[in-house]
């Protein structure tokens, strides 16, 4: 009786938190982003130019943008497009409690584990659907704030984002949930999209079953060390995704692997024995790989030194993002605009969802508004993002990451490196283990190492 006692202490604990965090972060959406005409916007790898309304055109580097031949789109609905079809990860309450607690509800403590998240969830955008890819419903979203977008309303959408865009430098249209499509979208087409756009929400729901929910990487949490209820440092979410989706058994998800880098460190045959592992007995194809790098950007605070490098990393077309954040939040980082960073907010407290419900609701997952934030502000630990569909495509990323690490580096060492070989050729073990159920004793030395070292998230 008196454990049963406790239990209801314990929920009810919950539920006064879970009312006050719903209250605290409820501000999130309403308040207001604005953005310059006169400064070209960078979002994962895209670059958009409000200053040129109703135009589309090819302008060189020079003007503002990082990678050579954006395609500079004028009109500020097709950036809001292209925003709001991010997939957007946030707090989520009365979804089934978390084993080993009391706790159904993330507010307060998860936030980056959300960040990590929605980081994953765009690698697998580009991997099944590509870069080019909207949300057909995105600009249906009501937005709070749409009057701080531009000076003067706009009076109608325009054309397709596809056809407005078809001339960008982007990754290979890759295959649709495996299948091959060929020529012109169809309706059939569009259906397949969305089929598959619901299926990779659908990894991130919050129930025990789903492989990339949060009850799951709680779950491989628990391996370095933490618990539900625990902050969770950029670096452990980069190690707790690389098992959540080295354990997922969903045939779609056996083409994809991930691989984190090693004290600042991406040994290149590591990242390529990941990706020419089989896929399937009868398939020897390369799989895809996201490679996140935990990375410092200074001490207590962030260096100012290292804003170019990190504009550049979300101009490349590879980019999936950053966890990371201020002191005390955790934000997902995907673009920038003059020396702010553009990011999406976990801190919003949202009803649960259960995705297993056919054509369950999308639109919590999208979000309507983007933030900004001072490059200023933003704390030293992060781990950046980055996606490769092929060993060939790699190459290709580590080849013109390298060159802008040398070129953003004013000390002898750049933030981080690519090196041929693979870590026990440096005298270091691997942690590409293999095991089914555990981290290596290496592993788990190396993050609670970083658990110690990283900034507490609230």
């Amino acid at each position: 009786m008196e454990a049963t006692g406790t239990d209801e202490v314990d929920k009810l604990k919950t539920k006064f938190i879970s009312a006050w965090n719903n209250m605290k972060y409820s501000w999130v959406l309403k308040t207001k982003t604005y953005f310059s005409r006169n400064s070209p916007v960078l979002l994962l790898g895209k670059c958009y130019h409000f200053k040129y309304e109703d135009e589309n055109r090819m302008l060189p580097a020079r003007s503002g943008c990082t990678i050579e031949d954006h395609v500079i789109a004028g009109n500020v609905e097709e950036f809001r497009k292209d925003f709001i079809s991010r997939i957007w990860l946030t707090y989520r309450e009365e979804f089934p409690q978390i084993e080993g607690s009391a706790l159904t509800t993330d507010c307060g403590w998860g936030c980056t584990l959300r960040t990590g998240q929605m980081l994953l969830a765009q690698g697998l955008i580009l991997h099944f659907l590509g870069r080019a890819w909207t949300w057909p419903d995105a600009l249906n979203i009501e937005n709070s704030d749409s009057e701080s977008w531009t000076s003067h309303t706009v009076k109608k959408f325009t054309a397709s984002f596809e056809a407005s865009l078809s001339g960008e430098r982007e990754l290979k249209t890759p295959t649709i949930c495996l299948k091959e499509t060929i020529g012109k979208c169809s309706e059939d087409h569009e259906t397949e999209n969305e089929i598959c756009h619901r299926k990779i929400i659908s990894w991130f729901g919050d129930s025990p079953l789903a492989a990339f929910g949060l009850h799951q990487l709680i779950e491989y949490g628990k391996k370095s060390g933490k618990k539900a209820g625990d902050w969770y440092g950029p670096a452990v979410v980069a190690h707790i995704l690389r098992k959540a989706v080295e354990e997922a058994r969903h045939p779609d998800l056996q083409g994809i692997t991930v691989y984190v880098a090693q004290d600042c460190t991406v040994y290149s045959s590591d990242v390529i024995d990941k990706q020419s592992a089989s896929v399937t007995s009868d398939n020897t194809d390369d799989k895809a790989v996201i490679i996140l790098v935990p990375v410092r950007l200074g001490g207590e605070r962030t260096n100012t030194d290292y804003l170019e490098f990190v504009k550049g990393i979300l101009s490349l077309e590879y980019c999936v993002g950053i966890i990371g954040g201020k002191p005390k939040q955790s934000y997902y980082f995907a673009g920038f605009q003059d020396d702010s960073l553009i990011y999406m907010d976990p801190h919003y407290c949202q009803s649960f969802v259960d995705v297993s419900i056919k054509d369950f609701p999308l639109e919590t997952f999208h979000c309507p508004s983007p933030k900004k934030m001072s490059f200023r502000k933003m704390d030293p630990s992060c781990t950046i993002g980055f996606y490769c569909r092929n060993v060939q495509d790699f190459k290709r990323a580590s080849e013109e990451i390298t060159k802008m690490l040398k070129m953003s580096s004013k000390e002898k060492y750049p933030l981080f490196t690519f090196v041929n070989g693979h870590s026990r050729d440096y005298d270091f073990t691997s942690t590409t283990t293999r095991e089914e159920d555990l981290f290596s004793e290496d592993e788990k030395k190396r993050l609670k190492r970083l658990s110690t070292e990283e900034f507490v998230l609230l």
